[in-house]
């Protein structure tokens, strides 16, 4: 139900002209010499546990009662009506053994009365109703207690071990309730509804007691306010669920708190004492992180889809609270960002991120990168005699140790016992890998560190890298053979022979095989007249270099299509 203010206006006349006292005589006092029948009886029926106030002369009461006769016949009842009997005590509004029977009930206590005529309409009677020198009873049930002079009540039974905020004067809130009266009947409950009630407090929108009543809680606090009819719904109720002159019981839980003036806030957990680098507008993030609202309850978590989530930050890919929260960190830290809704999801909130809703992300970075990035090498050692450079085509044996920004191992030659072997420029690593291999002599040892576009990109490898990971190499060359000039698969260490078809044609036929050519080539690797590329499968080049040859297909080379490579540039072999 909305907790709308209304105004407060004066008591109308008694509603139940029935029990008004129009004798104008003085209360006789039990005790006094009257008989039984002259004197105010009263049977505390059930008296409840608890009662922290009692009803005294000027107070104002809400109650229902049953009015008989002593032989049982009813003249008159609340219950009827489907209303209380609403009613100053102790001012005259009342038949003198009403007003008296009434002081120091506690709400949810019944009571059985017996009035003596002269406590209530004496010999005079009221005409039709009740006759001359009637002894009433009544049936009374106190449902409300309340006094001009009461002010909103607040009692605070959960208070969070933190509390470094408090609701203040325009801040917005959310917060759950059970409405209640103060006999315990239940007129609303957020609750029920599965749903916060989301209001400004302090400017009007409220209820001027709940406006008062919710002022300093912190979020998680829980509280019972109570507050009286005239700072609530007045003397009309709410003209549904709440009848007028209604004192009101809440039990609050507060879950959320900003100011619509609130930037976000951060509070850094862990920052490595190494940050070379700190995040820009414009770089590319993988990070970790849980997602909560202030109550601590989890909306979200990239923990638990064992994924990162990766972004850019600083160009709208995600809330504006987080764009700016991720700025300036270092990889490896951990912070905890505090949105509030207006950099987050705003009033209508995201699946199961209610509206208005203040948002708090633990973070952890794992790596960051700029699309501009190249590869970072750092040597670690290098030999004294460091003057022999790889260099595209040679073939390099060396160890690594691969892994993510954060430390995370992905791979180790080292734990497999053997080395890894490339041709470096052949397209057998990841780009930024072959720019990290380059220059380097048997011996160093250097860190790369490749950046995704550099490396296994967007997609990664499955079950292996992840995807847009910044990855780190620490490698040790350790051997180092010398390519073969650029274009070519085999060259010669010396002269070539004028007569080399007919060296390689064998048994003097004008036809070259493939086995006579594969035999004769390798013969020439082996006394050291020839060198194969290295780090390629030599049967897989003498072929491709037959194939060049062979020049109409048919499987054998003739004298005339046999030329060299200076004869024919379009060919790398011999």
């Amino acid at each position: 139900m909305a907790l709308g203010a209304r105004g407060w206006r004066p008591l109308p006349p008694p509603l139940l002209l029935l029990l008004l006292w129009v004798t104008g005589q003085a209360a006789p006092v039990a005790g006094l010499g009257l008989g039984p029948d002259e004197e105010l009886q009263i049977e505390r029926r059930f008296v409840p546990d608890e009662c922290p106030r009692t009803v005294r002369s000027g107070d104002f009461v809400r109650y229902h009662y049953v009015g008989t006769f002593p032989d049982g016949q009813k003249f008159d009842s609340s219950y009827d009506r489907d209303s209380t009997f609403n009613v100053f005590v102790g001012k005259g509004q009342l038949i003198t053994g009403m007003d008296q029977a009434l002081i120091g009930m506690c709400v949810n206590e019944r009571r059985f009365v017996k009035i003596p005529p002269k406590l209530a309409y004496g010999s005079e009677g009221v005409s039709g109703v009740i006759p001359p020198d009637s002894v009433l009873h009544f049936d009374v049930l106190l449902m409300d207690i309340w006094n001009s002079e009461d002010q909103v009540q607040i009692h605070t039974y959960f208070k969070p071990p933190s509390c470094p905020r408090t609701i203040q004067v325009s801040d917005f809130v959310r917060y759950h309730y059970n409405g209640t009266f103060l006999d315990g009947t239940l007129f609303d409950s957020s609750h029920n509804r599965m749903k916060t009630y989301d209001t400004y407090v302090g400017i009007g929108w409220l209820i001027p007691g709940m406006d008062k009543g919710l002022l300093g809680m912190c979020v998680g606090e829980k509280r019972i306010i109570t507050i009286p009819p005239f700072l609530a719904y007045g003397e009309d109720g709410d003209g549904k669920d709440i009848p007028g002159q209604a004192s009101l019981v809440f039990d609050v839980a507060l879950l959320d708190l900003h100011n619509p003036k609130d930037s976000i806030s951060i509070e850094n957990k862990v920052v490595p004492e190494n940050c070379e680098r700190i995040s820009q507008s414009g770089d590319f993030l993988r990070y970790h992180y849980n997602g909560t609202l202030l109550d601590g309850t989890l909306f979200d978590s990239s923990y638990s889809r064992n994924r990162t989530f990766d972004t850019y930050i600083g160009q709208g890919y995600v809330i504006p609270g987080m764009d700016e929260g991720l700025l300036g960190v270092c990889i490896g830290e951990k912070r905890r960002i505090v949105v509030p809704p207006h950099l987050g999801y705003g009033e209508e909130g995201r699946g199961n991120i209610p509206g208005s809703a203040v948002l708090v992300f633990d973070i952890h970075v794992i790596d960051f990168h700029n699309p501009a990035d190249s590869i970072s090498i750092t040597s670690r050692y290098k030999p004294p005699d460091c003057s022999v450079l790889s260099k595209k085509g040679d073939y390099l044996k060396y160890h690594y140790n691969a892994s993510l920004l954060d430390g995370t191992l992905l791979d180790s030659t080292w734990n497999l016992g053997k080395t890894y072997n490339i041709v470096l420029g052949s397209g057998q690593v990841v780009l930024g890998m072959d720019m990290g291999l380059r220059e380097m002599c048997v011996g160093e040892k250097r860190t790369v560190i490749i950046p995704p576009h550099l490396g296994y990109g967007e997609a990664g490898v499955d079950g292996e890298v992840p995807g847009s990971a910044v990855l780190v190499f620490d490698i040790e060359l350790l051997e180092l053979v010398a390519g073969l000039p650029e274009g070519y698969m085999f060259v010669w260490n010396g002269e070539v022979s004028p007569n080399l078809f007919d060296e390689i044609d064998k048994d003097g036929n004008g036809e070259v095989l493939l086995e006579e050519f594969s035999e004769y080539i390798h013969a020439q690797v082996a006394s050291g007249k020839g060198k194969l590329a290295p780090g390629f499968d030599a049967e897989m080049i003498v072929k491709n270099m037959y194939t060049n040859q062979d020049r109409n297909g048919d499987g054998k080379v003739t004298a005339e299509e046999f030329k060299l490579k200076d004869q024919e540039a379009k060919h790398d072999e011999l």
